[in-house]
């Protein structure tokens, strides 16, 4: 009989979902920086940095298909994992507990800790929905068009601009951004001290960091769609 394959035991343990969760959520933290790093153009009355930002991405061709079909995978990778874990803690106690606390130090158990597979199903969802309307919305031959560099583009700030005029939008955007800032406040926290990266004498340091990086991330994006629509809702097509 063949000896079972380590690696694949430990990975498939609570401990290596654990572990595994912790890497994937801090690859998909830096991805929502990056991507927030390059929406800041929004805030510019200028329309060519932003269509210049998703021009030089659309620019690596199938480099950025290869990329996005990665980082889709990583999503769903990290939203089973989580549902896998939370899944099992269920089935691992038959009742709940009236007081949680954390083994060899205070409880980090919090509103946001004890909702991250709500919030994360919500975000799954919103990503979706975002997808849909901004990667594959209107395009050049519908009119979305520009010029950049001399070359025809995808006016894409047009359709962000368009979107963001709609009050009920706004809203939406807002809601799953706040949304965003509970998950990132336990799970950046989570992540680190999955992947070992703490030390108990640094757990309070770190959770204050974690949640500090959620709140900026969370007000950084959803900003951006309550400054679009004060600033050109009266804008017209």
């Amino acid at each position: 009989m063949k000896e079972p394959n380590k690696l694949l035991s430990a990975l498939t343990s609570q401990v290596g979902r654990k572990l595994l969760t912790g890497i994937t959520g801090v690859l998909l933290v830096l991805f929502v920086i990056s991507h927030l790093s390059g929406n800041l153009a929004l805030l510019r009355s200028d329309s060519a940095p932003f269509n210049q930002y998703t021009q030089t991405l659309h620019s690596f061709g199938m480099l950025l298909i290869i990329v996005e079909i990665g980082l889709g995978l990583l999503i769903l990778l990290h939203a089973y994992l989580g549902i896998a874990i939370m899944l099992r803690k269920r089935a691992a106690r038959k009742q709940g507990y009236d007081v949680v606390a954390s083994k060899g130090g205070p409880s980090r158990q919090s509103l946001s800790s004890r909702t991250m597979a709500v919030t994360g199903i919500i975000l799954l969802i919103f990503l979706v929905i975002h997808i849909v309307q901004m990667r594959f919305g209107p395009n050049i031959s519908q009119g979305y068009s520009t010029i950049i560099n001399g070359q025809e583009v995808r006016d894409l700030h047009r359709l962000v601009l368009e979107v963001f005029s709609n009050i009920w939008w706004v809203a939406f955007y807002v809601g799953v951004m706040m949304m965003l800032g509970f998950h990132l406040r336990h799970g950046i926290w989570s992540a680190l001290q999955s992947l070992a990266a703490m030390k108990p004498r640094y757990s309070t340091a770190i959770y204050s960091v974690a949640f500090l990086l959620a709140v900026l991330l969370a007000v950084g994006f959803l900003i951006l769609p309550i400054w679009i629509y004060i600033n050109h809702r009266g804008a017209t097509v």
